[in-house]
């Protein structure tokens, strides 16, 4: 009777054991399930996860290895703190279901390990999860409780991920809206198409917000101002910087009509505000129509095709080095042009001249000079769709790799 009542009391003590450890499982479950709805850091979360498998279950060392960018080991205990700066043994990148480590060829550090429980998401390994002496006589409920809290603190770090990353695209979407508009702003308006002056322009950007500008200013009735320029960087500080850039030069223009001052003040200015990050190039003209002269600055811009009746066609290239760059500049040297009643002026930026074909050749200077001297004659308009119908038959199935903007100008006598 006494061995009946002993059998009876241990079951009943087995019993109440398990039904303890059953309890404190579902408190883990709760206690994480909470920490997650609170929106908890990783870190806390990884906390409580290491919390509650020391105090709930008899094992003497864990290890949790978790994938973000690399495999990072995130909790680790009864380890020294070296083997949190171990690096993963990549053969338990393969394994897809519970695994001994007895049946693994693994490194001395991984030796003291019983089990590897791999922890998946639509068969994304996600986690590895390293544990020693697992009681047992609980091992197979000890087990699928540590995959289970496993999984539901993966799949929250996941989510939080998640969240960042849907959080930085939409920062970024924003931040490309602003340029976006920043840079509307810049381009002028309307551009003059007369009987004596006209002016067309095509701009393709390579990405949402363009790094390139072009304007036209009129002086006074007889003088405008004329100018192409290319920024180096995209977004928002590159569109911020450009517009810094065109609010200087159209108040300078209204200060004076010296080039070489308006240069070296420009030069300055994106020094100040960009402090040597960025640069510019910059080709700037000036005509005179009661003088039939042409005074102009390239600096380190792609230069201009002038085409003209007496000279055919040239390339404008005296002017300085990048502005942005150098303070004061090394030397800046205004180009000047006389007898110039009647003549063509294309500006661009190197997005149409770097565009390249399946063969991987340049569209280059040469084919664009080419083309200058055959439609020279045409309507700017026409000229600008051909050219544009050109430069895509030129690439092929190639991409662009860069903003694409030309600017032309016709005076006629």
């Amino acid at each position: 009777m006494e061995e009946v009542d002993k059998s009876y009391e241990e079951e009943v003590n087995n019993l109440k054991r398990k039904y303890k450890l059953k309890e404190m499982e579902l408190n883990a479950l709760l206690e994480i399930t909470q920490a997650i709805n609170d929106n908890l850091s990783e870190e806390n979360l990884f906390k409580i996860y290491n919390f509650s498998l020391r105090a709930n279950l008899n094992i003497n060392k864990l290890a949790m290895f978790v994938f973000d960018e690399i495999w990072i080991c995130k909790v680790a205990f009864g380890l020294d703190d070296s083997f949190r700066r171990t690096r993963l043994d990549p053969l338990f990148l393969d394994l897809k279901t519970n695994t001994l480590i007895s049946d693994l060829n693994v490194t001395d550090k991984f030796k003291g390990f019983d089990l590897v429980i791999p922890v998946s998401h639509k068969d994304r390994l996600l986690a590895l999860v390293f544990v020693d002496e697992v009681d047992e006589g609980e091992q197979e409920t000890n087990i699928t409780f540590i995959h289970a809290l496993s999984n539901l603190i993966i799949v929250a770090v996941e989510n939080k991920k998640l969240a960042r990353k849907e959080l930085r695209q939409e920062a970024f979407r924003k931040e490309l809206e602003i340029a976006k508009d920043v840079q509307n702003f810049l381009f002028p308006n309307e551009l003059p198409y007369g009987i004596r002056l006209k002016i067309e322009a095509s701009y393709l950007p390579h990405h949402t917000i363009g790094g390139d500008y072009y304007d036209y200013i009129p002086i006074n009735q007889n003088q405008f101002l004329i100018c192409v320029a290319d920024v180096s960087g995209k977004g928002v500080p590159a569109a911020i910087l450009m517009s810094n850039f065109q609010a200087s030069l159209r108040t300078l223009v209204r200060q004076t009509p010296n080039l070489t001052e308006i240069i070296e003040e420009l030069n300055f200015q994106i020094l100040e505000n960009a402090k040597g990050e960025n640069f510019i190039t910059f080709f700037v003209a000036i005509y005179d129509h009661s003088l039939n002269t042409m005074v102009y600055v390239n600096s380190g811009h792609n230069p201009p095709i002038l085409a003209d009746g007496k000279n055919g066609l040239q390339f404008l290239e005296s002017g300085s080095t990048v502005l942005g760059m150098f303070h004061p500049l090394p030397f800046i040297n205004e180009g000047f042009i006389t007898d110039l009643n009647e003549f063509l002026l294309l500006l661009y930026t190197d997005g149409l001249t770097e565009t390249f074909n399946d063969q991987e050749e340049e569209y280059g200077v040469d084919r664009l000079k080419s083309f200058v001297d055959k439609h020279r004659q045409e309507d700017l308009k026409v000229m600008h769709k051909n050219l544009l119908d050109e430069i895509d038959g030129f690439k092929g199935n190639n991409r662009y790799h860069d903003d694409l903007t030309a600017v032309s100008c016709r005076v006629e006598p």
